[in-house]
């Protein structure tokens, strides 16, 4: 299977209007109409419990208005109150999810959930109705790789999540100091893109969405039907390292060890890119979906509310190597770490196809160092840490030759 790894990555431009917006070139340029409040619609027929159905216009396709649907929700509050707020990304398959707008109010939030593909939450998943004033359908736009950049999927969909933003700065009870931004799955690629688009967000969390797409990802077979020019193209607009290096907001990365669509060694390349500090949350075999399994991992939860809220911090690694046949990782002594694993595996090849096995690591807390011990034959390996609230950081993954190990 052809891979392709030779594309040029497309200069970076400071926005000037704005210093601490940072956009690639192109399509998003000029990105002032996307920090404009956009013109709100009524949603008639959409009801759920807790929430309201909204369109706001989106940007033009092919020459035509287009409106996002969105779901918007907020706890109550005295007059005054100003909310922290999150705004919510589905992935593929998915549309605006109302119960994950309510998973937030009921955590003290405002939160907006939109629909990134044309559609509104009404018929099944992966089959949901469109709407006349949609923008282009996903997922990932191939197919579309021969039209305007800004006639083209992931351009639309980026753009209703940055003017979803812009949408709750209007809002009377948000406090626009304090909005955050997570994305599941094709909804992660999306949040990796407009946390170098979009740089007032104040942390950004994708789950299991990264970048590097051209080169051991779900959609080779899509990359070699496109043919090398047309891959090229879609890669040097769409592909998130083109704008993470923009990225300084905290990030918290959050995936699993055998991803069908993110493998380690992408994600891994991804996450080093943006200035700002990142955490990270690999689990063994995380499952990979909408509701509790990727709209819920607490780590999320206490990553937002510490930024937003002030609330403790998750554990943070402040160093980490590799000490012959030993892994380490120190972490910061403003939250202490009270349990530490090694996660490991002998396998090499496909990351998806990987057995993970774990072995409890060593803790030193007056040194506050965990140390694991690599078994014999290990080709990857690396350390989670926990806190008293049993939430998970990572190190960095190691890999090793098996001769090197015991």
């Amino acid at each position: 299977m052809r891979k392709f790894t030779g594309w040029a990555v497309l200069g970076l431009a400071a926005a000037a209007f704005l210093p601490f917006l940072w956009a690639a070139e192109p399509p998003f340029g000029d990105i002032a109409p996307l920090l404009e409040t956009p013109e709100l619609f009524p949603a008639p027929g959409f009801e759920a419990e807790g929430v309201r159905a909204l369109f706001y216009a989106g940007m033009p396709h092919q020459g035509k208005p287009t409106r996002v649907f969105a779901w918007y929700g907020a706890p109550d509050t005295p007059p005054g109150t100003k909310l922290p707020a999150m705004v919510l990304v589905h992935g593929g398959g998915g549309t605006a999810f109302a119960e994950w707008v309510r998973l937030w109010t009921g955590r003290g939030y405002a939160a907006l959930a939109m629909d990134t593909c044309g559609c509104v939450p009404r018929g099944e998943y992966g089959k949901w109705e469109r709407h006349p004033d949609g923008g282009p359908a996903g997922w990932g736009g191939f197919d579309q790789a021969d039209q305007p950049p800004g006639d083209q999927w992931p351009y639309h969909a980026v753009s209703a999540v940055v003017l979803g933003h812009s949408l709750l700065h209007s809002f009377p009870e948000v406090d626009p100091e304090r909005i955050g931004l997570t994305g599941i799955s094709w909804g992660g690629y999306l949040t990796c893109i407009t946390a170098g688009v979009d740089r007032r967000f104040v942390f950004a969390a994708p789950v299991y969405g990264c970048g590097f797409l051209g080169e051991n990802s779900a959609w080779l077979d899509i990359f070699t039907g496109m043919g090398p020019e047309k891959t090229a193209r879609w890669l040097e607009l769409w592909d998130p390292p083109v704008y993470l290096k923009n990225a300084a907001m905290p990030m918290l990365w959050v995936n699993g060890t055998n991803d069908f669509a993110y493998p380690m060694d992408s994600w891994r390349k991804s996450h080093r890119l943006p200035s700002g500090e990142k955490t990270l949350c690999l689990r063994v075999r995380m499952p990979h979906g909408h509701g509790g399994a990727g709209e819920n991992p607490e780590e999320i939860h206490v990553f937002a509310d510490h930024l937003l809220k002030s609330g403790p911090p998750l554990p943070r690694v402040s160093a980490q190597g590799r000490d012959g046949h030993a892994v380490w990782a120190e972490w910061a002594p403003e939250t202490p770490v009270l349990r530490a694993e090694l996660n490991y595996t002998r396998d090499s090849g496909k990351w998806q196809d990987r057995n993970w096995e774990t072995l409890p690591a060593e803790l030193d807390q007056a040194s506050r160092r965990a140390t694991g011990t690599i078994p014999d034959g290990t080709t990857v390996c690396y350390l989670n840490l926990f806190d008293a609230r049993d939430r998970a950081v990572s190190a960095e993954h190691v890999e090793a030759s098996p001769a090197e190990t015991p």
